[in-house]
């Protein structure tokens, strides 16, 4: 769990850094450590990308975000008003990941929320790892971290956190695509998906 505080001081020092937020329990933990590691948000941009289609429970866990951590959390635009997102087969394609290279225009470095523990594509994530697709870095604090160590630290310092997790949503994406489930294995549900458009190479 050391290198939690010790990978987010490296991230600090990058000039323009960008931190992934999507609300979930990971999210917690990193933005109360960061907070505490980069002692204020002036260098740091926390975006999330928004796809019109979020749990209203997701847009609560947003507000609390902002409210604890003292953060503005920018938004990036991937909804489709005149064909909104429906299923599996619409998640994490071009919109969103057009979405994501916006939000990192410019940036030197980027922080993720990725555990190895989460799914086999994710088994090998190093904390610190060079981002050959947009040439800059990708943090993993948490790559090292269980679902206990993530719950442990939650408790430990009273961190809002999703509520979907309490209704057995271990990893939680857009209303349409989501279920519960253990790991991310309530993600795509159905399909043969297994990762994110954001974090394929």
């Amino acid at each position: 769990m050391r290198h939690l505080s010790d990978t987010l001081a490296k991230a600090a020092q990058h000039e323009r850094l960008v931190f992934l937020c999507s609300f979930q329990k990971e999210e917690s933990v990193i933005l109360d450590e960061l907070l505490g590691v980069a002692g204020g948000w002036d260098r740091i941009r926390v975006v999330t990308i928004d796809t019109g289609v979020l749990f209203p429970e997701t847009l609560q866990t947003w507000k609390a975000f902002e409210e604890r951590f003292g953060v503005r959390i920018e938004v990036e635009d991937a909804s489709r008003p005149g064909d909104p997102w429906s299923g599996p087969q619409d998640c994490c394609g071009g919109e969103k990941v057009a979405a994501l290279e916006r939000a990192l225009e410019g940036a030197e470095a980027w922080i993720t929320g990725i555990r190895r523990e989460q799914s086999e594509t994710r088994a090998n994530a190093e904390f610190v790892e060079w981002d050959e697709r947009r040439s800059m870095w990708k943090y993993n604090p948490l790559a090292d971290w269980s679902e206990k160590d993530l719950w442990r630290r939650i408790h430990e310092r009273d961190l809002p956190y999703h509520p979907l997790h309490d209704q057995g949503y271990a990893s939680i994406g857009c209303a349409p695509c989501t279920l519960p489930g253990d790991g991310r294995e309530g993600r795509w549900a159905g399909t043969d998906k297994t990762e994110c458009g954001l974090h394929v190479a």
